[in-house]
């Protein structure tokens, strides 16, 4: 029975009008090579080109042919959506599109169809890139994010990615071709593009997943980083200033008109002012700008971000001065500014900042954090504040604030000072197990004042005995046993005659409890 291809098309009409409207979104008409891809699949299903094969209806595969150059096989998948083409070009090829077209056909006009995508082209960006200035460099990204995001289109969060890398992938082909300007090309793109995403979804998504966009915007924070590491620090020409300037202004776009995660706008602002922009006159001129700005989105507080300016330029007054008001809710920009400051090797700011945010540290991290991110937050935090000197109330201010998450920083402080009954008592107010009590130091504190372990082994011994099985009773000997090296190690022998006398008589119930005592040879 002969294949119906016109029967096979309207069987199929959603799978087709999906890939038609997926060819739309890749393809972009004023890309010289994407035009070029067009009409020469057009051209083939103008030219009877597509041989459609045969078709098997039990696993959905259609087996089709171009006519090209040399004959190229396309198969479609329809059952699972998936096109292979056995020619080397990556993504949509001429002959993907031309077989898509040619099935097309029998559900809609490929005339009109391509007079539509035509129409759709607004500059071509060959002749933008001809011509280098930053002007030109932003069209070309507006040029090909209007294509791909055209307005009012809600974005599924799985398809962010793709979207910034066909945008990227465009305009990567006319980047200059002398290596000294590809730096800051790809820099100017990935800052172009990210802000225009940016600006398009939260304008029109509002259930995206939270999670997914932090994570696209971690990864696009790694490859800016590599192109900011490689021009910092590197001569630059003359006729790429116009290029920072723009750089400038994006960045600060960026930061204060967009909405959402802006810990993850600051970082990327402060990445630029800590590599990029170095010049005294560019922060003065900075600080300026900000400083007299009216409208900016709802989540910056503009007076912290101006502490950077006070940070590059030494204004320690006016920072101590906008120390003076810090809100718990705003700390995240604080342990910004310390970071910036400590990688600026300001030791002056980094402790002004650091003290300040000491009597925020309690409410910010029982009320503005997440549970599940507070052990991670207060690692981070110590590491900063292993950076500058604290006075012993001072430090006992960030531990009393840390609580149950400092456990192991506090630790090592309280060993420092020598305060070993400190140690024990902390240990006891957050108990945990006694393999974590070694890795706090409980080796140091048995070296030097062994009687003061001994409530501790008594506590997690009778922590097993409460758990009435023979296996916790083992455990509870082995520590019983710790305890009793510990007791006649402080000249506390009598002691441990008489405790673990009445131990055993607390537990003469405890029969197995009582035969792993006599085997632990604790009576003794």
């Amino acid at each position: 029975m002969a294949l119906s291809v016109s029967s096979l098309a309207r069987d199929h009409e959603i799978f087709i009008k999906e890939q038609v409207e997926q060819i739309e979104r890749a393809l972009h008409p004023s890309v010289t090579e994407d035009e070029e891809l067009v009409r020469r699949a057009l051209f083939a299903v103008r030219n009877k080109s597509v041989i459609i094969g045969r078709y098997i209806p039990t696993n959905g595969i259609l087996y089709t042919q171009v006519q090209d150059v040399r004959p190229t096989e396309v198969i479609i998948h329809l059952n699972s959506q998936i096109i292979v083409c056995n020619c080397p070009h990556d993504g949509w090829c001429r002959h993907k599109v031309s077989v898509i077209m040619s099935l097309y056909q029998y559900l809609d006009s490929v005339q009109d169809w391509a007079a539509k995508w035509r129409a759709k082209k607004g500059v071509n960006l060959h002749l933008l890139a001809s011509e280098r200035t930053p002007e030109n460099w932003q069209a070309m990204v507006d040029e090909v994010m209007s294509h791909l995001l055209p307005t009012g289109r809600q974005i599924e969060h799985y398809m962010i990615s793709t979207i910034y890398e066909n945008a990227y992938t465009k305009l990567r082909k006319h980047q200059p071709f002398e290596r000294e300007w590809q730096p800051i090309y790809h820099l100017f793109m990935e800052i172009a593009v990210l802000s225009k995403l940016w600006e398009h979804i939260f304008q029109t998504n509002v259930g995206l997943k939270q999670e997914y966009f932090e994570f696209f915007i971690d990864r696009r924070f790694e490859g800016i980083q590599i192109y900011v590491n490689d021009l910092a620090g590197k001569s630059r020409l003359f006729a790429t200033d116009p290029f920072f300037d723009a750089l400038q202004v994006m960045v600060r776009e960026l930061l204060v008109e967009r909405n959402t995660y802006f810990n993850r706008r600051l970082n990327i602002y402060l990445l630029f002012w800590d590599s990029i922009f170095i010049e005294r006159r560019r922060a003065e001129e900075e600080q300026e700008i900000l400083s007299n700005l009216q409208n900016v989105s709802e989540d910056v507080p503009l007076p912290d971000i101006l502490n950077i300016f006070h940070i590059l330029l030494k204004n320690y007054e006016e920072l101590q001065s906008n120390l003076d008001v810090i809100s718990p809710e705003h700390l995240d920009v604080y342990f910004g500014l310390a970071k910036f400051s400590l990688s600026k090797r300001d030791d002056v700011a980094s402790e002004l900042i650091l003290k300040a945010i000491l009597p925020h540290l309690n409410v910010y991290i029982n009320h503005y954090l997440m549970p599940s991110k507070r052990q991670l937050s207060v690692k981070r935090i110590h590491s900063l504040y292993e950076n500058i000197d604290l006075t012993e109330r001072e430090e006992i201010q960030l531990y009393s604030a840390f609580g149950v998450h400092g456990v192991q920083p506090y630790s090592s402080f309280l060993l420092k000072k020598q305060r070993y009954e400190e140690w024990v008592a902390l240990h006891l107010l957050y108990p945990s197990s006694i393999s974590y009590l070694e890795t706090c130091g409980l080796k140091e504190v048995l070296e030097n004042e062994p009687a003061a372990t001994l409530p501790l082994y008594h506590y997690y011994a009778l922590e097993e005995v409460n758990q009435k099985s023979r296996m916790n009773y083992k455990q509870a000997v082995r520590i019983w046993k710790m305890m009793k090296s510990a007791a006649k190690k402080s000249g506390k022998v009598n002691f441990w005659a008489d405790y673990i006398h009445t131990v055993r008589e607390q537990f003469k119930r405890l029969r197995a409890l009582q035969e792993e005592l006599e085997k632990g040879n604790l009576l003794a």
